[in-house]
């Protein structure tokens, strides 16, 4: 025996027809009744039936953000592994990072940067002057070191 599937709106549909069936006086105690429950559930079948529709559009646009999002991914990923390959190949490039003193964010910076003497911080744009003072010693003080400080034993 097939089942038949019906919508909610067909079902309340179906239940009009039986209570016109009924031949009920709509003035009647029970047909004011039953047409007021009719009209209920009527309604209450369109309100998810509208929501139904609703649904169906969003999980479209919720899965096609989920599909842009996965090529983001891939996108972001396969960059951060060339990166990781540049990396390897050019290790001595040394990377910095200082605070800007106004808005306190952490700013990465390379041997060229520092080089310029200073730059705008790119958060607030306040100008950051990188002063290197000849005195202080940098280099870690191997063997052979003529920065003069006092740990490497040159000092003039």
């Amino acid at each position: 025996m097939d089942e038949l599937i019906m919508t909610l709106t067909e079902k309340t549909a179906y239940l009009k027809g039986l209570m016109e069936g009924l031949s009920l006086k709509k003035d009647s105690d029970e047909g004011k009744l039953f047409n007021a429950i009719i009209n209920t559930l009527d309604d209450m079948a369109m309100t998810v039936s509208d929501m139904d529709s609703e649904l169906d559009v969003i999980n479209e646009e919720l899965d096609a953000i989920g599909e842009e999002l996965t090529d983001l991914e891939e996108d972001l990923y396969d960059e951060e592994d060339e990166d990781e390959d540049f990396e390897d190949e050019d290790e001595d490039d040394s990377y910095y990072s200082v605070i800007c003193p106004t808005c306190h964010e952490e700013i990465y910076l390379d041997e060229s940067m520092l080089d310029k003497g200073g730059i705008k911080c790119p958060a607030c744009g306040e100008e950051l002057e990188f002063d290197f003072d000849e005195d202080d010693c940098d280099c870690g003080c191997e063997d052979g070191c003529d920065c003069g400080c006092e740990d490497c034993g040159t000092k003039e």
